[in-house]
């Protein structure tokens, strides 16, 4: 992945303009179906090809990386909501708080560890998705992927988000240790030698396994649902076919799909991301005593201010992932339709 990453970050438009080359006259490889019939003219890249997820590696580190840093302040509120919700009583009841302690550059408290390990969160995240969702279609076969196509969606993004889990756990650690611990460093370049002198390399990954009960479920909701909700918006919202619309308002249609699915996301992980965050702060206990001790209500306590910061950061992440897309002439496949084959074979027109 990572070379696959250089090779493409050398060769794009966004870093090289005039080095960047169109490779509009290869074409696909045989049995693909989540893809359009053959590769645009004006593309940079081929379908499916090394440099192609590269790039989508390149566009999943900014979209991820951006967006995460930029919400830091109210990702650090939400957090102190979870695990001292006694002192921090709500929102802006925790934005008061923190201002008054910490002052205004408190707020921006383990912005380092979210850029880090969110950027490579995002790389692998949608460079894997775009990667295991070719190789799952290639393996069940053309109409199976586009009846199952849901399930593909569901497969690919687990399949991506167990190996992006493990390249955030050490950052998060850090991040949230920072954010809720008071006494602890306030920078990553002193937060990593406590947590290495005080708990080894299991320290950094003791929240891995509730990280996973909190970011697997989001991401194959963030990614099923932001897929489906594509294909009904484009059926029955938008009333013009794909085709015919803008760049920019096929740019707002991912927008207002990343938001819908966003809010399904926040819902369905934050008793996990409740729990996380407790963890990283609590060094004696396992997950299992966390969610005990905080019970079922208490795992749910920051979940408005988590609305609204997923909602926004997942609409903003797939608007950065297209836009990145566009700018970097990459292709960028239709809603699937119904295979020619299974057309003919059930009759349809």
């Amino acid at each position: 992945m990572m070379g696959s990453l250089w090779e493409a970050s050398k060769n794009s438009p966004l870093l090289n303009p005039i080095t960047a080359k169109c490779e509009a006259n290869q074409q696909l490889v045989k049995g693909r179906t989540i893809s359009a019939a053959s590769v645009a003219e004006g593309d940079s890249c081929e379908f499916g090809s090394n440099k192609y997820f590269g790039l989508c590696a390149l566009g999943g580190i900014l979209s991820c990386g951006i967006t995460h840093t930029m919400i830091v302040p109210l990702d650090l509120v939400k957090c102190r909501l979870q695990v001292d919700a006694a002192k921090y009583k709500s929102v802006v009841n925790g934005f008061r708080v923190t201002l008054a302690e910490d002052g205004t550059r408190g707020l921006a408290k383990g912005w380092a560890p979210t850029f880090i390990g969110y950027s490579l969160q995002g790389m692998c995240k949608f460079g894997l998705y775009e990667f295991f969702k070719v190789l799952y279609a290639d393996a069940i076969g053309e109409e199976n992927a586009f009846v199952y196509r849901t399930f593909l969606y569901l497969g690919a993004s687990a399949s991506a988000e167990f190996f992006a889990d493990i390249a955030l756990s050490p950052w998060e650690a850090c991040k949230v240790r920072i954010q809720t611990q008071p006494g602890f460093s306030n920078t990553l370049r002193g937060a990593i030698p406590i947590i290495m002198k005080d708990e080894g390399m299991n320290g950094f990954y003791k929240g891995l396994v509730p990280l996973w009960m909190r970011q697997i479920p989001y991401t194959m909701m963030k990614f099923a649902c932001f897929e489906k909700t594509i294909e009904l918006l484009y059926a029955y919202v938008v009333p013009k076919p794909r085709a015919e619309c803008t760049k920019g308002e096929q740019l707002i249609v991912t927008f207002a799909a990343g938001y819908i699915a966003g809010v399904f996301c926040a819902i369905v992980s934050h008793p996990a991301d409740t729990v996380v965050s407790v963890l990283n702060k609590d060094k004696s206990s396992t997950a299992m005593d966390v969610a005990k001790k905080l019970g079922w209500g208490g795992m749910w306590k920051g979940l408005v201010p988590r609305i609204v910061m997923i909602g926004t950061l997942t609409a903003a992440q797939w608007f950065i992932y297209d836009a990145v897309k566009v700018y970097l002439r990459m292709p960028r496949p239709p809603p699937p339709e119904m295979p020619e084959s299974m057309k003919k074979r059930l009759g349809v027109q």
